[in-house]
Order: C-alpha cells, then structure tokens, then sequence
C-alpha cells in the first residue's frame, strides 16, 4: 500500500500489481546516512545524540518519525518506538545484536508506520528469552512486535530466535520486500498480522511451533490477507505453512514447505467401501460412502491446522515452484482454489488440492505423489496443465459440503459428501492427465463432461472400485481416454460424441500392454498400466461410433464396435 493512502488491507481479488501491495519506500529499503540519528549500543546501556531518543538503561525509546541508524549490541534489552500516531519512523539495523529476556527486542507501541531496514551486507540478530512479562496493556509475544503498519526491507541478513512466543507480529499490515534475508525460530508462528502480509523478493527459512506464515483478523473476515510475489520460502512449521483468514494470492517464488511433520503423519484411512458406486458400463452409479472415525479412539480431536498452504478465502496462485509435504492438505481452500501456472510436487496425508467450493486448474505442471484424494472440489474444472495424481482413495472427487479435516473436525473421516448435485461436477476440456487410484479414479456426485485433454486412469481390481463413478451422467465429447480397473461396479460413459469402447479383459497384471488398431491395421492408442486390471475403457475423437477395432491385450484378442 502507498504511504500517505487509505490503511486499509490491499484487496487481493483485484488484479495485482506493485502499485497496490507496495509503496516505492517499500521496495527501495534506501536511506540517507547524513539525515540519520546515530544510535550506538553498547552491551547494558546505548548513546544517541538526538533529542529524539530517550534512553533508559538499556531501553531505547524513540518518540519521533525519522530515520535512525542502530549498531552494536544489547544484552538484555529494547528498541521501543513510540512516536506519534501519524508519524513513519525508519529504523536501519546495521549489525545490530539485541536480547531482550523478558520482552520483544524491539517494540513499536505507536506510529503511522514502521520501516525497518537490514543494511546491505550486515547480519542482525533478535532473540528473546523463555518469557514475555508484560509492560503495559498490550500483549507482546514476539521478538518483533508492532502495534502500527510494519514494513521489514533491505537486503541484509536477520537472524530471529523467540523460544516462547512468535518471530515477527504486526498487528495491522505486515510488508516485507526489497530482497532481505531472514531466518526464524519460533515456538509459535514465524510470522503474524493481523490485516494483511504482503511479500517481495524475500528469502525467509522458519521453523515454527505453530503456523510459519499466518494472517488472521479476530472480527473482520475481508482482511487476514496474504500477498506473495517472487522471494524463496523454506517453511518447516508444526502447524499450516501459510495461512491465510481471507484471500490468499500467490504470483510466483520458489516454495519448500514441511507442515505437520509432512505426509507420513497423515492419519491412515481404511476403507471397505471403496467408492461404493453401483452401476455398470453406460448406468448410473451411487456416491461413496468415506470411513468415519472409530469411536474411542482420538480421531474427535480439536487439533490444530496441518496444511500446506492454506486460506479461508479464495487462493489464487499463478506462477512459482512448490515442494510441499504436508500431514493434511498440501492447497486447501474455504472457498474457490485456483491454479493457473506453478510447479508443484505434493506429499499429502489428506487431500492434495482442496476448495470447498470450486476447484479451478488452468495451467502449471502438478506432481501428486502421495495423497488420501488428489483433487477434490464442489465442482472441478481443468481447461489445462500437466496434472499426475497418486491417491490412496478418490483421484479426483467432485462432491457437496466442506472438508472438516484439519479444522476441529474428523481428521480421520472426510465429511465432504452428499447426495447428487447439479452445483457438483466434474468438467476437463483440456491438459494432460494421469490419475493412478487406489479408490475410484473420477468420482462425480453430480455430472462428468469431458470434451478435450489426453486422460489416463489406473485403478485397482479389489473393492469397490471404478474408473469413472458419477451420480447423474457422465459424457465425452473430445479428447483421449483411456482407463483401466475393476469391472464388478464399472460405470462407463452415459453419452458421447465419439466413439468409446469398454470391455472386460479378464484379469491381467499390471505392465500388461493394450493395444487399439482400426480395421486396417493402424496403431491407434496403447497403453501399460501400472496396476492389475480387468475392465478397459477407450474414447478418443479418432475412435468412430459403429466401427469395429481390435483390442490387443498381452497376447489375447478380440474385436469389438464403438459405441
């Protein structure tokens, strides 16, 4: 946000740019050394010549706006700013060392707005001790607490050590940019605000006891935003990576989560009713029914949140590289979650994206190595992107009502479910797929259309499991499909505008080559999947409705018309 403009939080839904999220003083983290008041500690005590400054000990009060250069070290004490409500106050921390036993290292009780600057070339350090004693009647809890606007620039080197509190805490906006360093320990979250935190070009490692990046208002529910543009964020954190109360934009950078201890704490799903689906090939099926938690034991825990990245409002993420690892949801948003481009690779113990309402994908390259459901959403678009998906339940799951997972809910059950929905859907028109499932592998609870991509399905042959499960219809009118699993409750397509056929194979081992070839010989589609298989199903746009093909599988074959 620009200096001198409205204080609200930035309006993330609005098209990004620097001019919003970030002000010139912002980016710049520049100063003028000869418009600066000296501030030299010294162990117990520091010296300032301007009237400014009030020391008291080794307490550093500074009552003015300004630009104030610190250097040196205190033992056991504070920077406190104190300025007026209007007033921007720029503090430049040039090899500065401050411990702080019973406090935050530096306070900023009251002031318009707080620029504090890593010099080029320096190392800082902030550490606190094992408690906060309060001072007066706000409740400080972390090594960098502000009460106003905070703005950390720069391109030096911060170091922060807080055993029993948070790192840095704003409770207004928090904007770091200009590409600093800073590396964080904390017992709580790394970094907290209560408006809005707005990054840039920042290189941040935390390890934190609870979220590493976390924005939440306690009353207003439009602010709690999350803003991030380009910077490098290596985040292992016992709670969520990054946490977003409202919305949560995401423009590009380079992202290395660890949350929960990552995916191998994911509590393990049993399931006997694998997708429960009903039907056989052109029939409706029935909506899986997911394994509730047993009674007696801990899975009725108000635990805290374990996710990746995630935001109660809508997430958009357009660009950047990701390696997530995460014990519940690696993306996971309340409302709408949109990928447009990125790199991601996922471990997840629950869900590898999640929208409660809509799950949108247009673009980006997505890993899915490990996950409960790949992609669930009220509904599902994918209109682009490269997307591989390994699921030990659903590989994709379009379906009514919200995840609980992570939130106070059942951890161990999915409650992301209900009857046939019109608002439920499942829709690819383009982009690359590939869905390996150990439950069903495209599981609709209201429609399925697919009219373009290239899709490929692996399923197993044990349980209740099928290729395509969906509760009102299920077309294809363009692109490849091809799709492989088990045939007690097969479902294939309802309606086409190609031709698709679906056979029984009997059961083969997985590696075992298919094959399509027309009437004249010619090699049309092949495939070797990955998992034991006993039903195929093939549609493509070259495939014609009423032709007869041959269907190559190991060394049996047999010919059959397209549908």
């Amino acid at each position: 946000m620009q200096d001198g403009a409205s204080t609200a939080a930035p309006s993330i839904g609005s098209d990004p740019s620097e001019d919003v999220y970030f002000s010139q003083r912002d980016l710049s983290g520049s100063y003028d050394p000869s418009h600066c008041a000296v501030i030299e500690l010294k162990g117990d005590t520091a010296a300032c010549a301007s009237d400014a400054v009030r020391i008291d000990g080794s307490t550093v009060t500074i009552c003015d706006e300004g630009s104030y250069l610190l250097r040196g070290n205190l033992t056991d004490g504070m920077i406190l700013v104190d300025a007026g409500e209007d007033d921007k106050t720029q503090l430049i921390l040039q090899n500065v060392s401050i411990h702080s036993q019973s406090s935050a290292p530096i306070y900023i009780r009251q002031a318009d707005k707080v620029f504090l600057t890593l010099e080029q070339g320096s190392e800082n350090s902030l550490t606190s001790g094992e408690s906060y004693t309060p001072i007066d009647d706000n409740q400080i809890d972390g090594v960098i607490f502000s009460k106003s606007d905070l703005c950390m620039n720069g391109t030096g080197a911060l170091t922060i050590s807080s055993p029993a509190g948070h790192g840095i805490v704003s409770k207004d906006e928090l904007t770091m940019a200009g590409g600093g360093s800073y590396t964080i320990t904390a017992a709580g979250h790394g970094l907290s605000a209560n408006n809005s935190i707005c990054m840039e070009q920042v290189k941040l490692t935390v390890f934190s006891g609870k979220d590493a990046i976390k924005a939440e208002h306690d009353t207003d529910s439009l602010l709690g935003l999350i803003y991030i543009q380009d910077g490098t964020y290596d985040l292992t954190c016992a709670g969520d990576g990054i946490s977003a109360g409202a919305a949560l934009t995401i423009e590009g950078g380079s992202f290395r989560i660890t949350a929960g201890g990552g995916s191998e704490n994911g509590e393990i799903r049993v399931s006997d009713q694998w997708g429960h689906m009903g039907g056989r090939p052109g029939g409706p099926g029935g909506k899986g029914n997911t394994p509730q938690p047993t009674e007696g034991t801990d899975s009725l825990e108000d635990s805290a949140s374990i996710k990746g990245i995630k935001s109660a409002g809508i997430m958009r993420i357009t660009g950047g590289s990701y390696l997530i690892d995460s014990a519940d949801d690696a993306l996971h948003s309340n409302d709408e979650l949109i990928v447009e481009g990125g790199s991601f690779t996922i471990e997840s113990g629950d869900d590898g994206l999640h929208a409660d309402n809509a799950l949108l994908i247009s673009g980006g390259s997505l890993a899915i190595k490990e996950s409960y459901e790949g992609l669930e959403g009220l509904s599902v678009e994918i209109s682009g992107g490269t997307i591989s998906v390994v699921s030990s339940d659903d590989g994709i799951n379009a379906a009514g009502g919200s995840d609980g997972s992570g939130f106070g809910g059942f951890r161990g059950g999915d409650r992301f479910g209900g009857s046939g929905s019109s608002d439920s859907f499942i829709r690819i028109t383009a982009g690359t797929l590939s869905i390996r499932a150990e439950g069903d592998g495209i599981d609709s609870n209201g429609t399925l259309e697919i009219t373009g991509g290239a899709i490929t399905v692996c399923c197993p042959t044990m349980g209740d499991t099928a290729v395509l499960d969906y509760e009102i219809s299920g077309s294809v009118h363009g692109g490849t499909f091809i799709g492989t699993g088990a045939y007690q409750m097969a479902q294939s397509f309802s309606d086409s505008g190609q031709g698709v056929i679906a056979v029984s194979v009997g059961n083969q081992p997985a590696g075992t080559e298919i094959c399509l070839t027309d009437a004249a010989g010619n090699l049309m589609l092949s495939h070797c999947p990955e998992l034991d298989f006993a039903i195929v199903i093939l549609s493509s746009p070259e495939i014609q409705k009423g032709n007869t093909y041959t269907i190559t599988v190991g060394s049996a074959s047999g010919s059959f018309p397209a549908s």
